[in-house]
């Protein structure tokens, strides 16, 4: 009886097509002339799922493989599952929508800080400030907004830990924190819908 060392490839993007195959999914250790036929086993067919989503479990794969070549043993190395990610392969809409959803979310981050400013009276305790400093009244002191303004967006930059590709320090940005939180929260949705389908 031959061992096959199957292991799952993490988090699997695959451009919208008719089938999965196995070699798609799984890393495979076994001699060359059953690799052969295991790779090209279909995994899933992807026109029967309507979600863009699939959770592939290791006990799929193994009932997968013992129909095609019964007499193997099947090791199962790492995770027991992985999900992947069917993404439409029509992409001829990604110059267009890329610049308008910047632009939609550049103009929503600017009303939300003008209307922060607005709500705490930024301009009347700047006005308030250039008078104390200067001693005369100036409706628009340019002389504290632009310098606001720059340190402003410097801030957010620091904040961020991150100009354009360049990292300032190894220290992770809160978002990165928050994002990695919302990787272990799918991860544990991931197990769990895999236990209730094995049930």
């Amino acid at each position: 009886m031959d061992d096959i060392y199957i292991q799952f490839k993490k988090d699997i993007f695959l451009s919208e097509q008719s089938t999965v195959r196995l070699m798609d999914v799984i890393n495979i250790s076994a001699p060359t002339r059953i690799k052969r036929k295991i790779e090209p086993l279909v995994a899933y067919q992807v026109e029967e799922h309507r979600q863009r989503e699939i959770i592939v479990d290791g006990l799929y794969i193994i009932r997968v493989i013992h129909e095609n070549l019964p007499d193997t043993n099947i090791r199962l190395i790492g995770e027991t599952y992985t999900v992947i990610y069917l993404e439409k392969s029509n992409r001829k809409y990604g110059k267009i929508f890329v610049p308008i959803i910047w632009l939609l979310l550049f103009i929503g981050t600017a009303m939300t800080i003008m209307n922060f400013h607005h709500d705490v009276g930024m301009q009347e305790v700047q006005q308030k400030i250039h008078f104390i400093i200067t001693g005369k009244k100036n409706d628009y002191p340019l002389l504290l907004q632009i310098p606001y303004s720059i340190g402003l967006g410097i801030g957010m930059i620091l904040f961020f830990n991150y100009w354009f590709t360049k990292r300032f320090n190894r220290e992770p940005s809160p978002l990165e924190v928050e994002l990695f939180k919302y990787d272990q929260d799918l991860e544990q949705y991931k197990h769990h819908e895999t236990v209730k389908r094995n049930d």
